[in-house]
């Protein structure tokens, strides 16, 4: 009988956790893009990022998925790092409101409310229109039904009479620090094995409310889950920039902080939340449904009073994760790399990986116009040994644009096969489109190089008036890709569509002009076929990397393909 118990709260746990995980990503997916507009807008100064951080938290019902969103919008440059902070500081106090739900769940038996509730949720799912709804209440009715059942099987295990049990946690001296530290290293490393802080903190209601486990060694676990929920996040930010890790680190050391004050005055800290719930910790027999009360009383107050002594010093916290966390030198921006995704980090939140694919294009378009602007200046280079140092960067630019493209498409691909809003179907397929299309730019600069490197091996050059009509054709195709990269940005403001498709008719009207001067020029004996045919190729070059920059923008615009 003992072994269909275990597995009876092992099974519990596992319906716990992936309750929330459903409820959580639901909610994502009803919230989309408002998700990230609330985070980013909501953080204009300490206290309303506090209450961000505290209302999403509430929502999603996870501190995790809170703390890894805030840590991919430090990543992506949409969030400061003293935003950050704030946001993380709300965060561990909405993330209490989950003990509160379980002590609900352990004081009533909700189990048949849950029934008629998994009904509804099915009914919703089926309807299509509704789903995300559908599986938010599926979420939430597998959660209580899994508090339920752990209260009940509490019940049923009768750890009170158990003298094996009993006698196991009574060999621990309840007055010592020697046990508090033991229990509170045991509820990290526990909470960092389960990567679920609710999960331990339902095993610990279980057993503080049959009796077994004092309340002292209790709340030390639950202030060891406080330490082990930041490790998620500090593992998310491994693959990120600097102050991206610098935020989860910042998360790390405000829940130690915490820790480290409370264990200070830990007993008496302790009597005073008990004072508050009306429980005498040091009575023999306890209220088996109060217990559960003074965990859900302790979190609360724990992090309340913690982000109310810690919100006054974010300019010294900042200062501090500055310190320890050091800025990554690898600035050459000949190196390849990818500054916004990378890694397993953000795959917990699919929704709002979309954000960081966005950012790594918006610096994937950037490196092109780069490239592009060491090709204009290639085309008036006349050393050779200075030609050759640019052009082999030009090379190395080729290169590294055709792995950015694989990257980021590999990255969009893992995010594809969760399970995402119609929306963000969309906006990937777009994405992978938009990627395409700027490989193809780099391609364009590419071959316009490998003409200027022919032409300079030749006997021949350009004429001074051909040199002023390539310097105007690249000066139309740069015109395109500021604009193209003014629409990358999301810079609604500056932004003049019509603008783009104006510089591809002004382009493709001044080739075809370039190209009847160019037959009339040769006919006329003015250069040869030979140097007429690599100025067409460049100016041709240009053309087709023009249209390339009109998809670019029709694929963000949601528009339908160009055609030369």
């Amino acid at each position: 009988m003992s072994i269909w118990i275990i597995f009876k709260i092992i099974g519990s746990l596992a319906l716990l956790i992936y309750g929330m995980k459903v409820m959580s990503e639901a909610l994502q997916k009803m919230a989309g893009s408002q998700l990230r507009h609330i985070l980013g807008a909501m953080t204009t100064n300490r206290f309303t990022g506090l209450l961000t951080g505290m209302f999403v938290t509430a929502s999603v019902q996870s501190s995790t998925a809170t703390t890894v969103m805030t840590v991919s919008f430090v990543n992506a440059g949409l969030l400061t790092l003293a935003q950050a902070i704030s946001v993380i500081m709300g965060a561990n106090i909405g993330t209490t409101f989950t003990a509160w739900i379980m002590t609900l769940g352990f004081s009533f038996n909700m189990a048949n409310l849950v029934f008629p509730a998994f009904f509804i949720a099915l009914l919703l799912i089926y309807s299509k229109r509704h789903r995300y709804i559908g599986d938010f209440l599926f979420g939430v009715a597998f959660m209580f039904f899994a508090i339920s059942t752990l209260g009940a099987t509490g019940k049923e295990m009768d750890l009170s009479h158990n003298q094996a049990v009993i006698d196991f946690f009574a060999s621990f001296d309840k007055e010592s620090y020697l046990t508090i530290f033991s229990f509170l290293g045991l509820g990290t490393i526990l909470t960092f094995c389960m990567q679920s802080s609710a999960a331990l903190m339902a095993i610990t209601m279980v057993l503080c409310s049959s009796g077994v486990l004092p309340i002292y060694m209790g709340i030390a676990l639950v202030l060891g889950e406080n330490i082990g929920t930041t490790i998620t996040s500090n593992i998310a930010a491994m693959g990120a920039n600097t102050q991206a890790r610098r935020a989860a680190f910042a998360h790390l050391t405000f829940n130690v902080f915490g820790v480290i004050w409370v264990l200070c005055g830990f007993y008496p800290f302790i009597d005073m939340v008990c004072s508050f719930v009306g429980v005498n910790p040091h009575a023999d027999h306890i209220d088996a449904a109060r217990l559960s009360v003074v965990l859900a009383a302790f979190h609360t107050t724990f992090n309340v009073c913690n982000t109310a002594v810690l919100i006054w010093f974010i300019p010294q916290m900042e200062r501090f994760v500055c310190y320890v966390i050091k800025p990554s030198n690898r600035k050459d921006e000949d190196d390849f790399r990818l500054r916004y995704i990378g890694g397993t980090s953000i795959m917990k939140t699919p929704e709002l990986s979309v954000l960081e694919a966005q950012k790594e294009i918006q610096s994937f378009a950037e490196r092109i116009q780069r490239m592009f602007g060491m090709v204009r200046e290639l085309l008036g280079v006349k050393d050779e040994a200075k030609f050759n140092k640019l052009y082999t960067r030009i090379e190395k630019y080729e290169s590294i644009s055709d792995n950015m493209e694989i990257e980021i498409a590999n990255y969009l691909n893992n995010v594809s096969d969760a399970h995402l809003s119609d929306d963000t179907k969309a906006k990937i397929r777009a994405m992978l489109r938009e990627i395409s299309e700027i490989e193809s730019i780099g391609d364009s600069c590419y071959n316009v190089a490998r003409t200027l490197s022919r032409k300079l091996k030749g006997k021949e050059d350009f004429t001074e008036k051909q040199y002023e009509h390539l310097h105007q054709m690249l000066e139309l195709t740069d015109d395109a890709l500021t604009q193209m990269n003014v629409m990358l940005t999301g810079r609604r403001d500056s932004l003049d569509v019509n603008r783009s498709f104006n510089v591809e008719n002004e382009i493709n009207n001044y080739r075809n002009q370039l190209r009847s001067q160019n037959i009339n020029d040769i006919n006329d004996h003015k250069y040869t076929y030979a140097i007429g045919t690599m100025y067409m190729d460049i100016v041709s070059e240009c053309e087709k990397l023009g249209d390339y920059v009109v998809n670019v923008v029709e694929a963000r615009m949601g528009t339908r393909q160009h055609t030369a």
